[in-house]
């Protein structure tokens, strides 16, 4: 059966779906740390030995094919066929994902080693939405409007509200290392694995799955290679570690695996820092995961009304947030007529490098070209790239039409 959805609305529920089960994740992460491997560097190492076996067995099942030149794992991504290698022009891509995902993760550990309650963990991680709109104003195509930044920020003052951990307590070490070490860990990360979903593998997209599965790969070996020179009996601790808590430590690569296969699926329907801004809703499911987890495990949480509705307040500025992101966006296509001398190759490399353009094909019939168009402001970034496609000598005219509803497959 085929599931047809508004792009836009996929790309939410994408995200929502995998904030969902990264909270899921790091409540399992909290009891694995509490009750059983609480080093983080030994921690860091088993959960990634014991991934790679994980990633791949699922990464297997979602490659058997079911007809039509699908595969299980379809159903998550269509461009998904089945595990291959690595391609030659994406391994620089998979090597800066793997060094980003290596420091991320060995910072997370850290702080879930010191934090057993998950909405403590979580929500100053999102201030890497404003890592990620400093990079992209800096690098990508379309610079951060007024109106975006402005979302990006209440985002993040409402995951720094939701912040303060049932128990009250503050740790300066926990904070530093996750605006130090996880926030340019995870820019690292998802700038990288946008990069590769965008990329095309012959005549399709990349997939997330593996994506995925080679950055699990890369992440491992790195993540080993560092422990080791940093102490080798952590290292083989890892080893006994991953033998002997081997089935927490597959529940929680298992989760991880969707959660992580969703985001990279939604890195190539939108931009990385409004994804992450759409990720931050983490921090409402974890909130309920800290005071399922105080009443369950025996774990000290205080959850005083004071507290409870600081966080409260924190979640609907993180709404808000998300909701400008999901209003504010434009797009159209705009078909095109060239005239003259020049070659359709050099009119597409002039239009791609209008900044708003995401997309530009040639076209047999009526027009010659058509691009593409994402912007956050429908008024400055119009008129801004009108005047671009005016000023670009071969072309005879072109037409604006914005879209209203746009369909995946899914």
């Amino acid at each position: 059966m085929k599931i047809r959805i508004r792009k836009k609305y996929l790309f939410y529920v994408l995200l929502i779906l995998s904030a969902f089960i990264a909270a899921v994740t790091t409540s399992i992460d909290g009891i694995i740390s509490y009750f059983y491997i609480s080093n983080p560097w030994v921690f860091g190492v088993s959960v990634f030995l014991v991934g790679v076996f994980i990633t791949l067995f699922l990464s297997l099942i979602l490659s058997v094919p079911i007809g039509n030149n699908k595969s299980i794992g379809s159903v998550i991504d269509p461009s998904f066929r089945r595990i291959r290698f690595v391609k030659k022009e994406e391994l620089k891509y998979h090597i800066m994902a793997g060094i980003g995902n290596t420091v991320s993760t060995l910072g997370y550990l850290y702080v879930v080693s010191k934090f057993v309650d998950p909405s403590a963990v979580l929500p100053f991680f999102q201030v890497v939405i404003l890592y990620l709109l400093i990079v992209e104003s800096l690098s990508e195509k379309d610079a951060p409007t007024l109106a975006e930044t402005e979302s990006s920020i209440i985002v993040t003052f409402g995951a720094i509200m939701t912040s303060i951990s049932l128990s009250g307590e503050v740790n300066v070490m926990a904070l530093l290392v996750i605006f130090l070490v996880m926030n340019p860990g995870w820019v690292l990360l998802a700038i990288y694995q946008r990069k590769l979903k965008l990329m095309k593998i012959g005549d399709t997209h990349n997939d997330s799955i593996n994506i995925r599965l080679w950055n699990v790969i890369f992440t491992t070996v790195f993540t080993a290679v560092f422990v080791f020179i940093y102490n080798k009996d952590y290292f083989f601790e890892a080893i006994n570690a991953s033998f002997k808590f081997y089935p927490w430590l597959s529940l929680t690569m298992g989760v991880t695996f969707f959660s992580y296969v969703l985001y990279i699926r939604a890195l190539g329907l939108g931009k990385a820092s409004i994804s992450q801004a759409v990720k931050a809703s983490t921090i409402i499911f974890a909130i309920p995961l800290s005071l399922l987890l105080s009443h369950y495990m025996n774990f000290s949480f205080s959850a005083s009304p004071t507290l409870l509705v600081i966080k409260l307040m924190g979640i609907i500025l993180v709404v808000l947030g998300v909701a400008t992101f999901a209003l504010t966006e434009v797009r159209a296509y705009v078909f095109i007529n060239a005239q003259g001398d020049k070659s359709i190759k050099e009119l597409m490399d002039e239009i791609w490098g209008i900044r708003g353009v995401v997309a530009v094909s040639a076209l047999a019939g009526k027009h010659d070209l058509i691009a593409k168009v994402r912007i956050r402001t429908l008024g400055k970034g119009y008129e801004r790239i009108i005047r671009r496609l005016e000023g670009i000598e071969g072309i005879e005219k072109f037409m604006w039409q914005s879209i209203l509803k746009e369909w995946e497959e899914i």
